[in-house]
Protein backbone atom coordinates (compact mmCIF):
# COMPACT_ATOMS: atom_id res chain seq x y z
CA UNK A 1 0.00 0.00 0.00
CA UNK A 2 1.73 3.28 -1.11
CA UNK A 3 1.90 5.63 2.34
CA UNK A 4 -0.65 8.05 3.24
CA UNK A 5 -1.55 10.67 1.51
CA UNK A 6 -0.33 14.36 3.05
CA UNK A 7 -2.65 17.11 4.34
CA UNK A 8 -1.94 19.17 1.42
CA UNK A 9 -2.96 16.32 -1.45
CA UNK A 10 -5.94 15.68 0.55
CA UNK A 11 -7.06 19.34 0.60
CA UNK A 12 -6.23 19.47 -2.97
CA UNK A 13 -8.08 16.86 -4.56
CA UNK A 14 -9.92 18.81 -7.22
CA UNK A 15 -9.38 19.61 -10.48
CA UNK A 16 -7.77 23.09 -10.97
CA UNK A 17 -9.90 24.37 -13.68
CA UNK A 18 -13.63 23.12 -13.15
CA UNK A 19 -13.82 21.65 -9.78
CA UNK A 20 -14.60 17.70 -10.86
CA UNK A 21 -14.15 15.68 -8.15
CA UNK A 22 -13.99 11.91 -9.66
CA UNK A 23 -11.47 10.30 -12.21
CA UNK A 24 -8.30 12.76 -11.02
CA UNK A 25 -4.96 13.26 -12.90
CA UNK A 26 -2.02 13.99 -10.45
CA UNK A 27 0.18 17.02 -12.11
CA UNK A 28 3.36 14.29 -12.54
CA UNK A 29 5.98 17.36 -12.03
CA UNK A 30 5.02 19.29 -8.92
CA UNK A 31 2.55 16.40 -7.46
CA UNK A 32 -0.04 18.47 -5.56
CA UNK A 33 -2.03 19.98 -7.97
CA UNK A 34 -5.00 17.49 -9.69
CA UNK A 35 -7.30 17.71 -13.01
CA UNK A 36 -9.84 15.50 -14.84
CA UNK A 37 -7.93 15.82 -17.75
CA UNK A 38 -4.92 16.60 -19.58
CA UNK A 39 -6.97 19.27 -21.59
CA UNK A 40 -7.66 20.81 -18.32
CA UNK A 41 -4.49 20.51 -17.11
CA UNK A 42 -2.81 22.54 -20.39
CA UNK A 43 -6.05 25.07 -20.39
CA UNK A 44 -4.71 25.60 -16.93
CA UNK A 45 -0.80 25.80 -17.27
CA UNK A 46 -0.55 29.43 -17.78
CA UNK A 47 -1.51 29.74 -14.47
CA UNK A 48 -0.20 26.87 -12.70
CA UNK A 49 3.03 27.25 -14.15
CA UNK A 50 4.25 29.56 -11.67
CA UNK A 51 2.68 27.65 -8.34
CA UNK A 52 4.08 24.57 -10.53
CA UNK A 53 7.97 25.98 -10.44
CA UNK A 54 8.14 27.20 -6.70
CA UNK A 55 6.64 23.45 -5.68
CA UNK A 56 9.33 21.99 -8.13
CA UNK A 57 12.17 23.71 -6.15
CA UNK A 58 11.21 21.39 -3.12
CA UNK A 59 11.51 18.24 -5.20
CA UNK A 60 14.93 16.44 -6.31
CA UNK A 61 16.33 17.86 -9.16
CA UNK A 62 15.41 15.93 -12.33
CA UNK A 63 17.98 15.27 -15.42
CA UNK A 64 15.80 17.10 -18.62
CA UNK A 65 15.48 20.49 -18.38
CA UNK A 66 11.77 22.06 -17.81
CA UNK A 67 9.37 21.75 -20.16
CA UNK A 68 7.83 25.09 -21.39
CA UNK A 69 4.32 23.07 -21.70
CA UNK A 70 2.20 21.37 -18.81
CA UNK A 71 4.17 18.15 -18.14
CA UNK A 72 0.76 16.44 -19.82
CA UNK A 73 2.21 17.24 -23.29
CA UNK A 74 4.86 14.82 -22.75
CA UNK A 75 2.80 11.92 -20.32
CA UNK A 76 0.20 11.30 -19.19
CA UNK A 77 -0.10 12.65 -15.25
CA UNK A 78 -0.18 10.25 -12.62
CA UNK A 79 -3.31 8.94 -11.49
CA UNK A 80 -4.32 10.27 -7.99
CA UNK A 81 -4.65 7.66 -5.50
CA UNK A 82 -7.84 7.04 -4.38
CA UNK A 83 -7.74 3.67 -2.37
CA UNK A 84 -11.59 2.77 -3.03
CA UNK A 85 -12.44 -0.56 -2.74
CA UNK A 86 -12.58 -2.43 -6.35
CA UNK A 87 -16.55 -2.13 -6.38
CA UNK A 88 -15.96 2.18 -6.40
CA UNK A 89 -13.49 2.02 -9.14
CA UNK A 90 -14.99 5.06 -11.27
CA UNK A 91 -14.34 3.81 -15.04
CA UNK A 92 -16.35 6.86 -16.62
CA UNK A 93 -14.93 9.17 -19.37
CA UNK A 94 -13.51 12.38 -17.37
CA UNK A 95 -15.61 15.10 -18.64
CA UNK A 96 -15.64 18.94 -17.67
CA UNK A 97 -17.92 19.97 -14.89
CA UNK A 98 -18.59 23.78 -15.42
CA UNK A 99 -21.40 25.98 -16.18
CA UNK A 100 -19.42 28.25 -18.32
CA UNK A 101 -18.47 28.23 -21.95
CA UNK A 102 -15.47 29.63 -21.26
CA UNK A 103 -12.71 27.71 -19.79
CA UNK A 104 -13.40 28.76 -15.38
CA UNK A 105 -10.76 30.11 -13.54
CA UNK A 106 -9.00 27.82 -11.12
CA UNK A 107 -11.22 26.82 -8.10
CA UNK A 108 -8.46 26.76 -5.52
CA UNK A 109 -10.44 27.09 -1.92
CA UNK A 110 -13.92 27.26 -3.26
CA UNK A 111 -13.69 23.25 -4.52
CA UNK A 112 -14.87 20.39 -2.64
CA UNK A 113 -12.97 17.45 -2.57
CA UNK A 114 -13.56 13.86 -2.70
CA UNK A 115 -11.41 12.02 0.25
CA UNK A 116 -11.20 7.71 0.83
CA UNK A 117 -9.96 6.03 4.24
CA UNK A 118 -7.40 3.76 4.69
CA UNK A 119 -9.02 0.23 5.15
CA UNK A 120 -7.81 -2.96 6.81
CA UNK A 121 -8.42 -6.48 5.38
CA UNK A 122 -11.97 -6.54 6.18
CA UNK A 123 -12.70 -3.43 4.58
CA UNK A 124 -13.38 -1.54 7.73
CA UNK A 125 -11.38 1.99 8.32
CA UNK A 126 -9.04 2.15 9.86
CA UNK A 127 -8.69 5.78 10.95
CA UNK A 128 -9.89 6.30 14.27
CA UNK A 129 -13.37 8.72 14.05
CA UNK A 130 -10.91 11.52 15.88
CA UNK A 131 -8.02 11.33 13.49
CA UNK A 132 -10.87 11.18 10.39
CA UNK A 133 -12.28 14.75 12.46
CA UNK A 134 -9.42 16.51 12.65
CA UNK A 135 -7.20 15.59 9.98
CA UNK A 136 -10.13 15.22 7.13
CA UNK A 137 -13.36 16.24 7.82
CA UNK A 138 -12.80 19.72 10.06
CA UNK A 139 -10.24 21.17 7.31
CA UNK A 140 -12.00 20.17 4.13
CA UNK A 141 -15.54 21.17 5.53
CA UNK A 142 -14.40 24.68 6.81
CA UNK A 143 -12.58 24.94 3.53
CA UNK A 144 -14.89 23.25 0.66
CA UNK A 145 -18.45 23.23 2.68
CA UNK A 146 -18.18 19.94 1.05
CA UNK A 147 -16.25 16.73 2.10
CA UNK A 148 -16.71 12.88 0.85
CA UNK A 149 -15.38 9.86 2.91
CA UNK A 150 -15.51 6.96 1.20
CA UNK A 151 -14.80 3.40 2.62
CA UNK A 152 -16.74 4.60 5.85
CA UNK A 153 -18.18 1.18 7.41
CA UNK A 154 -16.62 -1.11 5.66
CA UNK A 155 -17.89 -3.93 3.05
CA UNK A 156 -19.43 -6.14 5.43
CA UNK A 157 -21.17 -3.68 7.52
CA UNK A 158 -22.14 -1.53 4.99
CA UNK A 159 -23.22 -4.53 3.29
CA UNK A 160 -25.57 -5.57 6.54
CA UNK A 161 -27.47 -2.00 6.70
CA UNK A 162 -28.15 -2.15 3.12
CA UNK A 163 -30.60 -5.26 4.11
CA UNK A 164 -31.59 -3.12 6.55
CA UNK A 165 -32.83 -1.21 4.13
CA UNK A 166 -34.25 -3.21 1.90
CA UNK A 167 -36.52 -5.32 4.33
CA UNK A 168 -37.48 -1.71 5.43
CA UNK A 169 -38.46 -1.08 1.89
CA UNK A 170 -40.58 -3.94 1.21
CA UNK A 171 -42.62 -3.42 4.65
CA UNK A 172 -44.61 -0.70 2.90
CA UNK A 173 -43.86 2.28 5.19
CA UNK A 174 -42.45 4.39 2.51
CA UNK A 175 -44.54 7.36 1.55
CA UNK A 176 -43.92 9.90 -0.75
CA UNK A 177 -41.32 12.81 -0.03
CA UNK A 178 -42.53 15.80 0.82
CA UNK A 179 -40.82 20.02 0.91
CA UNK A 180 -40.85 21.84 3.44
CA UNK A 181 -42.62 25.20 1.61
CA UNK A 182 -45.25 23.82 -0.48
CA UNK A 183 -47.65 26.06 -2.63
CA UNK A 184 -49.36 23.57 -4.38
CA UNK A 185 -49.65 20.05 -5.14
CA UNK A 186 -47.19 19.48 -7.61
CA UNK A 187 -44.42 17.64 -5.00
CA UNK A 188 -44.36 14.68 -7.05
CA UNK A 189 -43.31 17.29 -10.02
CA UNK A 190 -40.50 18.38 -7.52
CA UNK A 191 -39.24 14.87 -6.02
CA UNK A 192 -39.70 11.56 -7.28
CA UNK A 193 -38.29 9.72 -3.35
CA UNK A 194 -40.38 7.49 -1.01
CA UNK A 195 -39.30 8.22 2.39
CA UNK A 196 -39.75 6.60 6.05
CA UNK A 197 -38.13 8.01 9.11
CA UNK A 198 -36.33 6.22 11.66
CA UNK A 199 -34.89 6.35 14.86
CA UNK A 200 -33.50 3.07 15.06
CA UNK A 201 -34.96 1.53 17.86
CA UNK A 202 -37.40 0.05 15.19
CA UNK A 203 -37.26 -4.16 15.03
CA UNK A 204 -35.27 -4.43 11.88
CA UNK A 205 -33.13 -1.64 12.29
CA UNK A 206 -30.16 -2.36 14.47
CA UNK A 207 -27.90 -1.55 11.76
CA UNK A 208 -29.40 1.47 10.67
CA UNK A 209 -29.16 2.46 14.51
CA UNK A 210 -25.45 1.23 14.23
CA UNK A 211 -24.68 3.69 11.34
CA UNK A 212 -26.28 6.73 12.72
CA UNK A 213 -24.02 6.13 16.36
CA UNK A 214 -21.17 5.80 14.11
CA UNK A 215 -21.80 9.32 12.33
CA UNK A 216 -22.57 10.99 15.51
CA UNK A 217 -19.18 10.29 16.95
CA UNK A 218 -17.78 11.25 14.14
CA UNK A 219 -19.38 14.76 14.49
CA UNK A 220 -18.98 14.61 18.13
CA UNK A 221 -15.03 15.13 17.37
CA UNK A 222 -15.86 17.47 14.80
CA UNK A 223 -18.36 19.74 17.35
CA UNK A 224 -17.01 23.34 18.18
CA UNK A 225 -14.92 23.39 14.91
CA UNK A 226 -17.09 23.23 12.19
CA UNK A 227 -17.58 26.89 11.51
CA UNK A 228 -19.26 28.74 14.18
CA UNK A 229 -21.62 26.06 14.77
CA UNK A 230 -22.58 23.98 18.21
CA UNK A 231 -24.04 21.30 17.45
CA UNK A 232 -26.17 20.12 19.95
CA UNK A 233 -28.49 17.38 17.93
CA UNK A 234 -30.29 16.07 14.90
CA UNK A 235 -33.04 14.30 13.05
CA UNK A 236 -33.97 11.00 13.15
CA UNK A 237 -32.73 9.28 10.25
CA UNK A 238 -34.41 9.83 7.08
CA UNK A 239 -34.44 6.44 5.25
CA UNK A 240 -35.14 7.18 1.40
CA UNK A 241 -34.96 5.37 -2.18
CA UNK A 242 -35.10 6.25 -5.64
CA UNK A 243 -37.17 3.16 -7.27
CA UNK A 244 -35.42 3.93 -10.74
CA UNK A 245 -38.03 5.13 -13.27
CA UNK A 246 -36.31 8.77 -14.05
CA UNK A 247 -37.58 10.10 -11.07
CA UNK A 248 -35.31 12.91 -9.20
CA UNK A 249 -35.06 15.97 -6.90
CA UNK A 250 -34.85 19.70 -8.44
CA UNK A 251 -32.51 21.90 -7.80
CA UNK A 252 -33.13 23.07 -3.54
CA UNK A 253 -32.00 24.07 -0.62
CA UNK A 254 -32.06 21.90 2.63
CA UNK A 255 -32.65 24.56 5.15
CA UNK A 256 -33.68 27.84 3.61
CA UNK A 257 -35.46 29.58 6.41
CA UNK A 258 -33.23 28.88 9.39
CA UNK A 259 -34.68 25.99 11.02
CA UNK A 260 -31.45 25.17 12.51
CA UNK A 261 -30.30 22.26 10.16
CA UNK A 262 -26.22 23.00 9.96
CA UNK A 263 -25.04 19.81 8.61
CA UNK A 264 -26.40 17.59 6.13
CA UNK A 265 -24.78 14.24 6.25
CA UNK A 266 -25.97 11.33 3.37
CA UNK A 267 -24.51 7.53 3.75
CA UNK A 268 -25.10 5.67 0.55
CA UNK A 269 -25.87 2.40 -0.45
CA UNK A 270 -25.22 1.49 -4.02
CA UNK A 271 -23.07 -1.47 -5.16
CA UNK A 272 -21.92 -1.49 -8.48
CA UNK A 273 -23.64 2.31 -8.89
CA UNK A 274 -22.50 4.01 -12.86
CA UNK A 275 -23.74 7.40 -13.06
CA UNK A 276 -23.42 7.01 -16.94
CA UNK A 277 -25.49 4.11 -16.57
CA UNK A 278 -28.10 4.74 -13.61
CA UNK A 279 -27.85 8.43 -13.04
CA UNK A 280 -28.59 9.90 -9.98
CA UNK A 281 -26.14 12.04 -9.23
CA UNK A 282 -26.42 14.94 -6.64
CA UNK A 283 -24.92 17.84 -8.26
CA UNK A 284 -24.38 20.90 -5.90
CA UNK A 285 -23.87 24.92 -6.70
CA UNK A 286 -21.85 25.71 -4.12
CA UNK A 287 -23.25 29.84 -3.31
CA UNK A 288 -21.21 32.15 -5.81
CA UNK A 289 -19.30 29.43 -7.15
CA UNK A 290 -19.25 28.64 -11.50
CA UNK A 291 -18.48 25.05 -10.88
CA UNK A 292 -20.53 22.32 -9.36
CA UNK A 293 -19.31 19.23 -7.93
CA UNK A 294 -21.16 15.85 -8.83
CA UNK A 295 -21.60 13.63 -6.37
CA UNK A 296 -22.42 10.01 -7.45
CA UNK A 297 -24.46 8.03 -4.67
CA UNK A 298 -21.98 4.85 -4.55
CA UNK A 299 -21.82 2.18 -1.68
CA UNK A 300 -20.41 3.05 1.56
CA UNK A 301 -19.87 6.68 0.85
CA UNK A 302 -20.76 9.37 3.53
CA UNK A 303 -21.33 12.77 2.36
CA UNK A 304 -21.21 16.32 4.65
CA UNK A 305 -21.98 19.80 3.03
CA UNK A 306 -23.90 22.93 5.02
CA UNK A 307 -27.43 22.71 4.87
CA UNK A 308 -28.30 26.49 4.54
CA UNK A 309 -28.54 28.40 1.01
CA UNK A 310 -24.38 27.65 0.31
CA UNK A 311 -25.43 24.76 -1.33
CA UNK A 312 -28.22 24.43 -3.51
CA UNK A 313 -28.36 20.70 -4.90
CA UNK A 314 -30.60 18.41 -6.97
CA UNK A 315 -30.76 14.65 -7.20
CA UNK A 316 -30.40 13.84 -11.05
CA UNK A 317 -32.66 11.57 -12.47
CA UNK A 318 -31.97 8.00 -11.60
CA UNK A 319 -32.87 4.51 -13.41
CA UNK A 320 -31.60 2.03 -10.82
CA UNK A 321 -33.43 1.89 -7.56
CA UNK A 322 -31.21 4.01 -5.28
CA UNK A 323 -31.14 4.24 -1.65
CA UNK A 324 -29.68 6.98 0.85
CA UNK A 325 -30.07 7.49 4.77
CA UNK A 326 -29.89 11.23 5.81
CA UNK A 327 -29.80 12.88 9.03
CA UNK A 328 -29.60 16.61 9.95
CA UNK A 329 -27.54 17.85 12.15
CA UNK A 330 -28.67 20.87 14.54
CA UNK A 331 -26.64 24.30 15.06
CA UNK A 332 -27.93 25.25 19.01
CA UNK A 333 -28.69 28.65 18.60
CA UNK A 334 -30.30 28.31 15.33
CA UNK A 335 -32.28 25.76 16.41
CA UNK A 336 -33.56 27.46 19.95
CA UNK A 337 -34.25 30.80 17.44
CA UNK A 338 -36.68 28.60 15.20
CA UNK A 339 -38.42 26.93 17.73
CA UNK A 340 -38.93 30.28 19.46
CA UNK A 341 -40.22 31.60 15.92
CA UNK A 342 -41.99 28.56 15.49
CA UNK A 343 -44.22 28.91 19.34
CA UNK A 344 -44.56 32.71 18.60
CA UNK A 345 -45.84 32.14 15.21
CA UNK A 346 -43.03 34.76 13.88
CA UNK A 347 -41.93 32.19 11.17
CA UNK A 348 -42.06 33.14 7.31
CA UNK A 349 -45.66 33.50 6.13
CA UNK A 350 -46.77 30.27 4.21
CA UNK A 351 -43.79 28.28 5.53
CA UNK A 352 -44.58 25.34 7.42
CA UNK A 353 -42.38 23.56 9.38
CA UNK A 354 -41.76 20.17 11.32
CA UNK A 355 -39.32 20.95 14.12
CA UNK A 356 -39.38 17.25 14.61
CA UNK A 357 -38.67 16.02 11.30
CA UNK A 358 -37.38 18.09 8.79
CA UNK A 359 -38.49 17.22 5.63
CA UNK A 360 -36.13 18.81 2.76
CA UNK A 361 -33.95 15.62 1.65
CA UNK A 362 -30.95 15.07 -0.13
Amino acid sequence: MEKQQTDLERERQYCELCGKMENLLKCGRCRNSFYCSKEHQKQHWKEHKRICKEAEKTQPPKQKPEPEQPPGDEKAPEKCTKKNSPEQADTSEPSAQTTNTEPAQAVGEQAAEEGSNDTTPNGQTSSSPQKLATEYVIPCMNKHGICVVDNFMGEETGLSILEDVKALHKTGRFTDGQVVSQKSDSTKDIRGDKITWVDGKEAGCEKIRFLTSRMDDLVRHCNGKLGNYAINGRTKAMVACYPGNGTGYVRHVDNPNGDGRCVTCIYYLNKDWSAKEHGGLLRIFPEGKAQFADIEPRFDRLLFFWSDRRNPHEVQPAFATRYAITVWYFDADERARAKEKYLTGAGEKGVKVDLGKPSDPS
